[in-house]
């Protein structure tokens, strides 16, 4: 049985041919540019679907559908107010545009609130085609995002420790964990032995790598976390998890940070309750961003080389776009830098 046709008058739409396939836009795009990973089933679906409703991609459409738009999609799932706040992603999108700009590529940034909006907005992108790849951050466990992109046929780059066995390629600094661990070797040669870890959100593969090398690390040593507080990066939880941490009985000595932005946010609030950094609380934060080293005291924290990774993000999605450029050179692991916010163990 025929599919119903549009109302006389109006011609058909992609989301028309969609509907009637129960399909997304996206599959009805990819089953005419012969894209994409659909079975044979399904394309022939569509296909029927758009010939008993008479639509057709029109030839300009297809054309530059087909044609490059010279433009990468970043999506970020933070909350507006921290990524404001948080200059981690200037220094990443600073590395990114560094390789993007001098080849005539734009970066169109996307900020999302959760994964329904952020895998709807891939494809919305690859259903429109407005961008030729996609840097994706924030690797999660049971990460959906991978299989979705090579779904739509859309190169993508995922920040995070290389993984050989991965969906899609990964672009990063190995021994994610070794920083934070070489941060708590630092602290216990400096004498403290009650240090608290102010985290990110539980479900990032990198808070959970971090977290076990802060543990273990700890553990090597006989002792045990003072406490593990995880947040949302915010400036509001930063600030609440280490005010608790001074409202504590034998308030911990030293206070490891999952970013730099929560760590200066730890010492304003040290400082405020009256107390010295590191006189009283030493802090470690982690990026190695530049306003580290404008504090006072300076900032001890992890160098992951944030730039860089950018750079090679972004040469690797040129790549996989089609575009002859060599691969940048990206060894080593995560550093620590330390300067003056750290210091001995108060008695």
């Amino acid at each position: 049985m025929s599919a119903p046709t549009e109302r006389a008058g109006r011609r058909p739409t992609i989301k028309a041919v969609a509907a009637a396939a129960g399909v997304s836009t996206a599959a009805v795009s990819q089953a005419f540019n012969q894209k994409g990973r659909l079975s044979e089933t399904t394309r022939r679906r569509i296909l029927d679907a758009a010939s008993d409703l008479g639509w057709s991609p029109s030839a300009p459409a297809a054309a530059l559908r087909n044609a490059r738009t010279r433009s990468l999609a970043l999506v970020v799932r933070r909350p507006t107010d921290v990524l404001g706040a948080d200059p981690h992603f200037s220094e990443l999108i600073t590395g990114i545009e560094g390789e993007l700009a001098p080849r005539g590529y734009g970066l169109l940034l996307h900020l999302v609130t959760g994964p329904r909006e952020e895998n709807a907005l891939y494809e919305r992108l690859a259903a429109e085609g407005r961008v030729d790849g996609a840097v994706l951050t924030d690797a999660r466990d049971d990460d959906a995002r991978p299989a979705l992109l090579a779904r739509l046929g859309l190169p993508a780059v995922l920040l995070g420790s290389p993984d050989d066995t991965a969906v899609v390629p990964r672009v990063g600094l190995g021994e994610q964990g070794a920083g934070v661990a070489e941060a708590v070797a630092h602290l216990l040669r400096l004498g403290h032995r009650r240090v608290a870890y102010v985290a990110g959100p539980p479900e990032l593969q990198h808070t959970r790598v971090r977290r076990a090398a802060f543990e273990e690390a700890l553990r090597e040593a006989g002792l045990r976390p003072f406490a593990v507080l995880h947040t949302d990066f915010s400036e509001r939880m930063a600030v609440g998890a280490t005010q608790a941490l001074l409202d504590a009985r034998d308030r911990p000595t030293a206070v490891v940070y999952a970013n730099d932005s929560m760590a200066v946010c730890g010492i304003g609030t040290v400082q405020r309750a009256g107390l010295g950094v590191p006189r009283d609380v030493s802090v470690v934060g982690y990026d190695n961003l530049p306003l580290g080293s404008w504090l006072h005291p300076r900032l001890t924290t992890v160098d992951q080389r944030v730039q860089q990774v950018g750079a090679a993000a972004a040469r690797l999605l040129l790549s996989l776009c089609g575009e002859e450029v060599g691969a940048a050179a990206l060894a080593g692991r995560p550093r620590l830098v330390v300067r003056e916010s750290t210091g001995p163990a108060p008695d």
